[in-house]
Protein backbone atom coordinates (compact mmCIF):
# COMPACT_ATOMS: atom_id res chain seq x y z
CA UNK A 1 0.00 0.00 0.00
CA UNK A 2 1.11 3.57 -0.61
CA UNK A 3 2.69 5.40 2.31
CA UNK A 4 3.37 9.03 3.00
CA UNK A 5 6.50 8.56 5.11
CA UNK A 6 8.42 11.09 7.13
CA UNK A 7 6.03 11.69 10.01
CA UNK A 8 7.05 11.91 13.66
CA UNK A 9 5.02 9.39 15.64
CA UNK A 10 4.83 8.84 19.40
CA UNK A 11 3.99 5.25 20.35
CA UNK A 12 2.93 4.39 23.90
CA UNK A 13 3.23 0.74 24.90
CA UNK A 14 6.04 0.17 22.42
CA UNK A 15 7.45 -2.91 24.17
CA UNK A 16 4.20 -4.91 24.20
CA UNK A 17 3.32 -7.66 21.74
CA UNK A 18 1.32 -5.28 19.55
CA UNK A 19 3.16 -2.04 20.30
CA UNK A 20 6.60 -3.28 19.36
CA UNK A 21 5.31 -4.53 16.01
CA UNK A 22 3.55 -1.25 15.33
CA UNK A 23 6.73 0.70 16.09
CA UNK A 24 8.78 -1.59 13.83
CA UNK A 25 6.28 -1.38 10.96
CA UNK A 26 6.22 2.41 11.16
CA UNK A 27 10.01 2.63 11.19
CA UNK A 28 10.20 0.32 8.19
CA UNK A 29 7.99 2.79 6.33
CA UNK A 30 10.37 5.65 6.99
CA UNK A 31 8.62 7.32 9.89
CA UNK A 32 10.48 8.72 12.88
CA UNK A 33 9.16 6.78 15.85
CA UNK A 34 9.51 7.60 19.54
CA UNK A 35 8.62 4.37 21.29
CA UNK A 36 7.75 4.66 24.99
CA UNK A 37 6.74 2.23 27.72
CA UNK A 38 6.64 2.10 31.49
CA UNK A 39 9.33 -0.58 31.75
CA UNK A 40 11.35 -0.51 28.51
CA UNK A 41 14.65 1.19 27.71
CA UNK A 42 12.87 4.44 26.74
CA UNK A 43 10.40 5.19 29.50
CA UNK A 44 7.48 7.56 29.29
CA UNK A 45 4.31 8.08 31.29
CA UNK A 46 1.01 8.62 29.52
CA UNK A 47 0.27 11.34 32.07
CA UNK A 48 3.14 13.35 30.53
CA UNK A 49 1.65 13.28 27.03
CA UNK A 50 1.49 17.07 26.75
CA UNK A 51 5.28 17.29 27.00
CA UNK A 52 6.20 14.03 25.27
CA UNK A 53 4.02 14.63 22.23
CA UNK A 54 5.35 18.08 21.36
CA UNK A 55 6.66 18.14 17.80
CA UNK A 56 4.97 14.89 16.80
CA UNK A 57 2.38 14.41 14.08
CA UNK A 58 0.54 11.37 15.44
CA UNK A 59 0.12 9.61 18.78
CA UNK A 60 -0.42 5.84 18.80
CA UNK A 61 -1.52 4.24 22.07
CA UNK A 62 -1.01 0.49 22.36
CA UNK A 63 -1.53 0.38 26.12
CA UNK A 64 -3.97 -2.31 27.21
CA UNK A 65 -5.77 -2.40 30.56
CA UNK A 66 -4.31 -4.94 33.01
CA UNK A 67 -5.78 -8.37 32.45
CA UNK A 68 -5.43 -9.47 36.07
CA UNK A 69 -7.60 -6.66 37.39
CA UNK A 70 -4.75 -5.19 39.45
CA UNK A 71 -5.70 -1.75 38.17
CA UNK A 72 -9.41 -0.99 38.23
CA UNK A 73 -11.14 0.67 35.32
CA UNK A 74 -11.23 4.28 36.62
CA UNK A 75 -7.40 4.76 36.78
CA UNK A 76 -7.10 3.27 33.28
CA UNK A 77 -9.66 5.72 31.97
CA UNK A 78 -8.02 8.57 33.89
CA UNK A 79 -4.73 7.78 32.17
CA UNK A 80 -6.42 7.88 28.79
CA UNK A 81 -8.11 11.16 29.62
CA UNK A 82 -4.61 12.45 30.36
CA UNK A 83 -3.54 11.29 26.90
CA UNK A 84 -6.48 13.10 25.30
CA UNK A 85 -5.80 16.29 27.27
CA UNK A 86 -2.09 15.99 26.50
CA UNK A 87 -2.75 15.65 22.79
CA UNK A 88 -4.83 18.82 22.90
CA UNK A 89 -2.17 20.70 24.85
CA UNK A 90 0.64 19.60 22.52
CA UNK A 91 -1.29 20.44 19.36
CA UNK A 92 -1.32 16.86 18.08
CA UNK A 93 -4.72 16.26 16.51
CA UNK A 94 -4.32 12.64 15.39
CA UNK A 95 -4.57 9.83 17.95
CA UNK A 96 -4.78 6.16 17.02
CA UNK A 97 -5.85 3.84 19.82
CA UNK A 98 -5.43 0.07 19.96
CA UNK A 99 -8.65 -1.25 21.43
CA UNK A 100 -9.97 -4.71 22.17
CA UNK A 101 -12.46 -7.02 20.50
CA UNK A 102 -14.85 -7.24 23.44
CA UNK A 103 -16.82 -4.17 22.36
CA UNK A 104 -17.41 -5.53 18.84
CA UNK A 105 -20.99 -6.58 18.16
CA UNK A 106 -21.93 -10.21 17.50
CA UNK A 107 -25.60 -9.30 17.00
CA UNK A 108 -27.57 -6.04 17.01
CA UNK A 109 -27.20 -4.56 20.47
CA UNK A 110 -25.01 -7.39 21.79
CA UNK A 111 -21.28 -6.96 22.32
CA UNK A 112 -18.88 -9.88 22.37
CA UNK A 113 -18.00 -9.22 26.02
CA UNK A 114 -21.67 -9.72 27.00
CA UNK A 115 -22.01 -13.17 25.45
CA UNK A 116 -22.37 -16.11 27.90
CA UNK A 117 -19.18 -17.86 26.78
CA UNK A 118 -16.88 -14.85 26.98
CA UNK A 119 -13.83 -15.96 29.06
CA UNK A 120 -13.70 -14.59 32.59
CA UNK A 121 -9.93 -14.13 32.23
CA UNK A 122 -10.42 -11.35 29.68
CA UNK A 123 -13.66 -9.80 30.95
CA UNK A 124 -12.24 -6.95 33.05
CA UNK A 125 -9.89 -6.01 30.25
CA UNK A 126 -12.72 -6.10 27.72
CA UNK A 127 -15.06 -3.99 29.85
CA UNK A 128 -12.34 -1.39 30.34
CA UNK A 129 -11.76 -1.41 26.59
CA UNK A 130 -15.44 -0.77 25.93
CA UNK A 131 -15.41 2.11 28.40
CA UNK A 132 -12.39 3.50 26.56
CA UNK A 133 -14.25 3.38 23.23
CA UNK A 134 -17.16 5.27 24.81
CA UNK A 135 -14.71 7.86 26.14
CA UNK A 136 -13.25 8.49 22.69
CA UNK A 137 -16.68 8.69 21.10
CA UNK A 138 -17.28 11.79 23.22
CA UNK A 139 -14.17 13.51 21.81
CA UNK A 140 -15.05 15.89 18.98
CA UNK A 141 -11.92 18.05 18.71
CA UNK A 142 -9.32 15.35 17.89
CA UNK A 143 -9.04 13.10 14.86
CA UNK A 144 -8.97 9.84 16.80
CA UNK A 145 -9.30 6.34 15.37
CA UNK A 146 -10.09 3.39 17.64
CA UNK A 147 -8.83 0.11 16.14
CA UNK A 148 -10.19 -3.23 17.40
CA UNK A 149 -8.43 -6.47 16.46
CA UNK A 150 -10.12 -9.79 15.83
CA UNK A 151 -11.18 -11.85 18.84
CA UNK A 152 -7.83 -13.65 18.66
CA UNK A 153 -4.54 -11.88 18.03
CA UNK A 154 -1.15 -13.53 18.31
CA UNK A 155 2.37 -13.32 16.87
CA UNK A 156 2.65 -14.85 13.42
CA UNK A 157 3.34 -14.10 9.79
CA UNK A 158 3.26 -10.68 8.19
CA UNK A 159 1.27 -11.18 5.00
CA UNK A 160 0.36 -7.52 4.47
CA UNK A 161 -3.30 -8.48 4.03
CA UNK A 162 -6.35 -8.04 6.24
CA UNK A 163 -10.03 -7.19 6.12
CA UNK A 164 -11.26 -3.83 7.33
CA UNK A 165 -14.55 -3.65 9.22
CA UNK A 166 -16.51 -1.50 11.61
CA UNK A 167 -18.47 -2.32 14.76
CA UNK A 168 -19.25 -5.95 13.89
CA UNK A 169 -17.02 -8.87 14.85
CA UNK A 170 -15.60 -10.37 11.65
CA UNK A 171 -15.05 -14.10 11.20
CA UNK A 172 -13.64 -16.22 8.39
CA UNK A 173 -15.33 -19.08 6.52
CA UNK A 174 -14.62 -21.42 9.45
CA UNK A 175 -16.13 -19.01 11.96
CA UNK A 176 -12.76 -17.98 13.38
CA UNK A 177 -11.97 -14.37 14.24
CA UNK A 178 -8.19 -14.00 14.03
CA UNK A 179 -5.39 -11.65 12.99
CA UNK A 180 -1.65 -11.87 13.52
CA UNK A 181 -0.04 -9.08 15.51
CA UNK A 182 2.15 -8.41 12.46
CA UNK A 183 -0.78 -7.81 10.11
CA UNK A 184 -2.61 -5.83 12.77
CA UNK A 185 0.47 -3.58 12.87
CA UNK A 186 0.23 -3.25 9.08
CA UNK A 187 -3.37 -2.06 9.47
CA UNK A 188 -2.39 0.46 12.15
CA UNK A 189 0.45 1.80 9.97
CA UNK A 190 -1.93 2.06 7.00
CA UNK A 191 -4.25 4.17 9.11
CA UNK A 192 -1.33 6.36 10.20
CA UNK A 193 -0.38 6.87 6.55
CA UNK A 194 -3.83 7.41 5.10
CA UNK A 195 -5.82 9.02 7.94
CA UNK A 196 -8.88 7.39 6.39
CA UNK A 197 -11.11 6.95 9.45
CA UNK A 198 -11.13 10.03 11.68
CA UNK A 199 -13.44 9.78 14.71
CA UNK A 200 -14.39 6.21 13.91
CA UNK A 201 -13.92 2.74 15.35
CA UNK A 202 -12.59 0.25 12.81
CA UNK A 203 -11.87 -3.44 13.18
CA UNK A 204 -9.23 -5.69 11.65
CA UNK A 205 -9.39 -9.43 10.91
CA UNK A 206 -8.74 -11.97 8.17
Amino acid sequence: MDTLGGMKILVFGATGMVGQRIAAELRDRGHEVTGLSRTGPVKGDIHDTATLAEGHDVIVSAIAPPRDGSEPEPPFLAANRALIDGARASGVRRVIVVGGAGSLQVAPGQDLVDTPDFPDLYKKEALAGRALLRLYREVEDLDWTFVSPAAQIAPGERTGTYRLGGDLLMTDAEGRSFITAEDFAVAIADEVDKAAHPRQRISIAY
